[in-house]
């Protein structure tokens, strides 16, 4: 996959941006608040038609206008394909529009046309936050890559929501529709739990290959928590352990108002040689591994699909060491189509890379390092 144009419309703070980016790394260094992040934020709301910076999608307007607009052309295995995505103020919130090759599309046909990874520095959180910041991840890099994830996902979402509505007692009490709430779930969660395992079974690999590139003589393990133990990785076994453990815990879960089984409860476990990579890491250990985390989604994203995704990121060296540093750009150096941040150039940049100056929303002095 390679993005050929992208063209932002009052997008942040840019009113308007016609960019033709190179194949290989492009380098955009600037000082802060120029627009260096509102451009990769651009690049991802092309692809996935979300930001990875707001909730809000009104955010992203600028200031004094009323809607903005992100579009582009990239070249796939399929051929040119062409996406735009239409953020208008609405309201106290916003709407979007999405098309592909000009024709209105709904967002569930929108993402996946381009797959990104991102890697920002609110991401650390991977490694030290909270285990809904894991299961984000997990659900944004699978729900690119397959469609049947997305769409189980947003069932069991929708369930849910109505299971602890009665729960909670905001509807009348019914134990044959609680009934039919927890089938749903226990099918949607089964479908969900075992893209996870095979998944973070997939990743867990290339992950540890790539931390020992990045720093070696430490070994990172990636291992998927789920919230219902299971024995086997078939959808009729993990299906039998959601529904045993439904049972145990009902009274409990009346109790509490709360749904208290299923994946969204579930968590993803890091560490390093053995040692928790939350608790004990240092801050360069936890960015590390994060990085070696995002090469592991690049590089499973590319195998399922037979196609690159864009790679985007951040404000990403700025802690890490020279060594560590030269050794991720010598990498990524090699992928189809990267995007890096930063205020100064970075050292050990790669022959091949292409380099921009951002300023005041201005993108300029196009340089082959």
């Amino acid at each position: 996959m390679l993005l050929r144009r992208l063209e932002l419309s009052n997008f942040r703070n840019y009113s308007e941006l016609n960019l033709e980016p190179s194949a290989g790394l492009n380098v955009f260094v600037g000082d802060n608040a120029q627009g260096k992040s509102n451009l990769l934020e651009g690049i991802a709301m092309l692809g996935t038609g979300k930001s990875f910076r707001t909730a809000h999608d009104g955010d992203t307007v600028r200031t004094s206008a009323e809607s903005a607009v992100v579009c582009g052309e990239a070249d796939s295995r399929a051929g040119s394909i062409n996406l735009a995505c239409t953020i208008e103020r609405w309201q106290r919130g916003a709407r979007k529009r999405f098309t592909v090759n000009a024709r209105r599309v709904r967002y569930s046909s929108y993402l996946g046309k381009i797959r990104i990874v991102t890697f920002v520095p609110a991401d650390l959180q991977l490694a030290a936050g909270t285990p809904s910041v894991r299961r984000e991840f997990l659900n944004a890099a699978l729900a690119q890559s397959e469609p049947r994830y997305y769409f189980e996902l947003a069932r069991y979402r929708k369930v849910l929501q109505q299971k602890n509505a009665m729960l909670r007692g905001a509807v009348d009490y019914d134990p044959e529709l609680l009934a039919v709430y927890d089938r749903a779930l226990i099918d949607a969660g089964a479908e969900i739990m075992l893209a996870r395992v095979q998944f973070v079974g997939a990743i867990a690999g290339n992950a540890g290959r790539a931390h020992e590139r990045f720093a070696q003589g430490e070994r990172l393990e990636i291992r998927y928590a789920p919230n219902v133990a299971f024995q086997e990785e078939t959808l009729d076994a993990i299906g039998a352990a959601l529904e045993v453990r439904m049972r145990q815990v009902f009274d409990v879960e009346r109790s509490r108002k709360s749904a208290l089984v299923g994946p969204h409860r579930d968590d993803l476990s890091l560490s390093l040689d053995g040692i928790s990579l939350a608790a004990y890491g240092s801050q360069g250990q936890q960015r590390t591994a994060v990085l070696a985390l995002k090469v592991a989604e690049y590089t499973v994203m590319r195998e399922r699909s037979g196609e690159a995704p864009l790679l985007l990121l951040d404000d990403v060296l700025s802690e890490l060491d020279e060594d560590r540093a030269t050794a991720f750009l010598g990498e990524i150096g090699m992928y189809d189509q990267a995007f890096v941040t930063a205020t100064h150039l970075p050292a050990g940049l790669p022959p091949s890379a292409s380099i921009a100056r951002i300023s005041n929303a201005t993108v300029r002095e196009w340089a082959r390092c």
